[in-house]
């Protein structure tokens, strides 16, 4: 009796199974990756009321990150300048500047700017910034090198992953206290042995358990 099929179809059940297989976990990686922040957060840049330009204050005249964004240091939160720090210098620099007018806008009505949030950890969870700061972590190791953007965007993910990635391995981003607002810095040859003499003297031990971030 002849058969109905020809033979090749006796490899088709395996196939079938397969490629299903390789699809399934195509779909996986493509999902893990393409909805993780890496994806949808990184590179984030809304536009601003002024088009404050952060690689010349910062990368050409030097302005330390702490002058505007005070009590980074000791406080959970950097703050974000009020009018009157921008009109320290900008009372009598670029005065009549078209790009500054919703600056003297504020300045003369008494009402602050609405700077567009960049950077913004979930609200179930705790970010401490002075915890960071105050013990070496450099402004870098987050937010990227300022002193190289004309416009600030999201330049890490701030995903739980990404922050449990550094509480158990701080060692690279560990640096003296008083060049965390240095950009541009890479860690020295012998960057192990500082970060281990940091910790000790500081204490440092991240912590890993949920009740750290989740409070």
């Amino acid at each position: 009796m002849a058969q109905i099929f020809p033979e090749w179809t006796n490899k088709l059940p395996g196939r079938i199974i397969l490629s299903g297989g390789v699809l399934v976990i195509l779909a996986i990686a493509g999902i893990w990756y393409y909805w993780s922040p890496w994806y949808t957060d990184v590179g984030y840049q809304p536009v601003q009321p002024i088009p404050y330009d952060h690689k010349f204050h910062v990368g050409e005249l030097g302005m330390d990150c702490r002058y505007c964004h005070t009590g980074v240091e000791v406080s959970p939160v950097a703050m974000v300048p009020p009018t009157q720090t921008c009109m320290n210098c900008h009372a009598m620099v670029k005065t009549e500047s078209p790009e500054l007018a919703p600056l003297r806008e504020s300045w003369e009505k008494g009402t602050p700017l609405r700077w567009v949030r960049i950077h913004k950890v979930p609200d179930y969870a705790f970010f401490d910034h002075s915890a960071h700061v105050s013990v070496g972590v450099g402004c870098e190791s987050c937010h990227g090198n300022i002193a190289e953007m004309e416009e600030v965007f999201l330049d890490q993910p701030l995903s739980m992953g990404w922050c449990l990635d550094c509480h158990r391995n701080p060692d690279p981003h560990l640096r003296p206290v008083e060049d965390i607002t240095v950009m541009g810095w890479t860690p020295p040859e012998d960057q192990p042995a500082r970060a281990a003499a940091i910790k000790a003297a500081l204490d440092i031990n991240p912590p890993e358990t949920c009740s750290g971030c989740h409070r």
